[in-house]
């Protein structure tokens, strides 16, 4: 069985950049062979949950600018598995959730940064789910319960965003984390260590800094996701944790 991930995607650079965070990736990617992924990114939002139906090769879309050209040079050539979406539509619907599929949106680099570090050779199946960045932690949770059990068949499921993300207040000279990130993450874990969804999902009104950290919850959600879709006996942990220009968070989880 496999487990649940929620993978900070941070900067686009770590498509490029040798740091202890992308060799931790790599590592994690030789532990986990999955024989399919399927990856909510921060980076496609839509108003009804969208399942990428791609059939063949992915395009590679560099939603970002400013980069060095190397970046742009990447190709990460996954293909779609219109089969296993037409699968997690019906999962879905089951549980009243209701979807559309796209066969022509490409990889943006909220998935294919992650999985080119992961996955180097592009050759496991990849379906791509948008995030509705403004439903509750609660429908979240059961968005990802819906796909509970996927694991099982050795399909990994992937939530790519970030925990502390708060582009404005980012220091890219910073030499020290700055309090108020580490302290929101450390609530964060506390709560899901005990299993103590109720205070997750009110995390806006009781979790320190929750404003600071999250002023938008697109970067958040895929963990409400990855957390719902894990197995209900399963035993969190985080797998990876430190910071960038200050307070950008790379904590990730396994649940």
């Amino acid at each position: 069985m496999l487990p649940s991930l929620f993978l900070a995607h941070g900067s686009p650079m770590l498509a490029i950049e040798n740091t202890e965070y992308t060799q931790f990736l790599q590592s994690l990617g030789k532990q986990i062979q999955p024989k399919a992924i399927v990856i909510f990114t921060a980076h496609w939002e839509s108003d009804v949950m969208t399942i990428s139906s791609v059939d063949g090769e992915y395009d590679t879309i560099y939603d970002f600018y400013g980069f060095p050209d190397e970046l742009y040079q990447i190709k990460y050539r996954a293909k779609g598995s219109p089969e296993l979406a037409s699968r997690i539509q019906q999962l879905m619907s089951d549980q009243g959730i209701k979807t559309q599929t796209n066969d022509q949106r490409g990889l943006d680099h909220g998935s294919w940064t992650l999985l080119h570090r992961m996955y180097p050779e592009a050759n496991i199946p990849v379906v791509q789910i948008s995030v509705h960045p403004f439903l509750s932690p609660e429908v979240q949770f059961k968005i990802g319960e819906a796909l509970r059990g996927l694991g099982n068949e050795d399909i990994l499921i992937i939530g790519s965003g970030v925990t502390v993300h708060n582009l404005r207040r980012a220091n890219f000279n910073a030499t020290s984390i700055e309090s108020w990130a580490v302290e929101f993450d450390d609530w964060l874990i506390d709560k899901v260590e005990s299993k103590d969804y109720e205070s997750l999902f009110n995390y806006r009104s009781i979790a320190p800094y929750a404003v600071d950290a999250v002023p938008r919850p697109e970067h958040f959600v895929p963990f409400f996701i990855a957390l719902g879709s894990a197995d209900e006996n399963h035993e969190a942990k985080v797998i990876y944790r430190s910071y960038d220009f200050g307070n950008l968070s790379y904590l990730c989880y396994q649940f």
